[in-house]
């Protein structure tokens, strides 16, 4: 984890950014009752990432060796085809991701509807007055 337990002192805390930034969009995943797992997949081989990444409609894969903390790759997924890899990070990943999507003019996934409405409308605020229930309590307790 990135932020210290109770009993830690604070100099233990992570010091990398990315995987602060991770953290926290995983976190907001988690937080808005999505399933973090069915968009980021992690796996310890590039053959095992293959055959996952087929049935993938959109997402984001990192593939990390076993013992390193780093990832060996990083891409993008849209409808089973990867459309770019070598992303330093998933947090870079999934600001591709966003892009593309707007880019092409795709639909958010159901299963992200709500991490992608918040990142649209309070992170970027684009089109921030029509919000939804979920992400306007959400706004309401940052703001507060």
């Amino acid at each position: 984890m990135c932020w210290p337990r109770k009993k830690e002192k604070k100099s233990k805390k992570c010091s990398d950014i990315d995987l602060r930034r991770e953290c926290v969009l995983r976190s907001l995943v988690v937080y808005l009752n999505e399933d973090p797992d069915a968009f980021f997949k992690e796996y310890e081989s590039t053959e095992e990432a293959e055959g996952d990444i087929t049935a993938t409609v959109m997402g984001i894969y990192s593939i990390k060796s076993q013992g390193h903390q780093e990832p060996d790759d990083v891409g993008v997924v849209i409808e089973g085809i990867k459309v770019m890899n070598n992303i330093s990070t998933v947090i870079n990943a999934f600001i591709v991701l966003f892009g593309l999507i707007y880019a092409l003019d795709l639909a958010y996934l159901d299963s992200m509807k709500y991490t992608f409405e918040f990142v649209q409308k309070i992170l970027m605020n684009l089109d921030g007055h029509k919000l939804n229930v979920k992400i306007q309590q959400l706004k309401i307790k940052l703001f507060a």
